[in-house]
């Protein structure tokens, strides 16, 4: 499934590791600032879309959207909804993660939509990947994971082969206990019965 990259103005300083996860098919959606990891990535944008509040509106022919500074919808949010309005399913989102906590939570909300909309979407940053989990299973295999409630209480979490199981655990927001977990060998097998989770996965500390 082709799949749509869109890469935001956060700020990046381990760019081989992002480079290591694109695809020769990938779409390329820049927004804004972003441009200015388009270099490090090592990638050219199919699409630009933004205000141009934080990057110089570039001089290219390259197909680009401006917008308004005064919108509901932030750039990177605009640019999810015209990916799924081209038909994407699959997302991944770079430079969408640290600097200005709003953006970064904001993000984390644009995560939780396309999740309900039955999109995969992932946000990869510096350190790992974040990842919306609900019904289902999830082989984890990165050298920790951490499962967080930040869209209300998830029931009948189990995690197995993991250093620290759990058996039809409920995760609430008010309480953090699933953090920092580390899978054992093959990888650890996340299932969540009621309710989504934010799963982060950690490729270093």
């Amino acid at each position: 499934m082709k799949r749509c990259v869109i890469v935001g103005a956060a700020p990046i300083e381990r760019y081989e590791d992002l480079r290591a996860a694109l695809r020769r098919d990938d779409f390329f959606i820049f927004c804004d600032g972003g441009l200015r990891h388009a270099a490090a990535l090592g990638i050219e944008p199919a699409l630009i879309v933004g205000d141009f509040d934080s990057h110089e509106r570039p001089e290219t022919d390259t197909e680009t959207i401006v917008l308004p500074r005064e919108k509901d919808d932030t750039d990177t949010v605009f640019a999810a909804r015209e990916a799924l309005r081209r038909g994407f399913e699959d997302f991944l989102l770079l430079g969408c993660a640290g600097a200005r906590l709003d953006h970064t939570l904001g993000n984390l909300g644009l995560l939780l939509w396309l999740q309900g909309l039955g999109r995969r979407a992932v946000l990869m940053d510096d350190y790992g990947e974040l990842e919306i989990v609900g019904e289902g299973a999830v082989a984890d295999c990165f050298p920790y994971f951490s499962l967080l409630a930040i869209d209300g209480p998830a029931a009948g979490v189990y995690i197995e082969n993991a250093k620290y199981p759990l058996s039809g655990a409920v995760i609430r927001p008010d309480y953090a206990y699933a953090v920092s977990n580390e899978p054992l060998p093959g990888g650890a097998q996340i299932r969540v019965k009621e309710g989504r989770l934010l799963l982060i996965r950690i490729r270093r500390e």
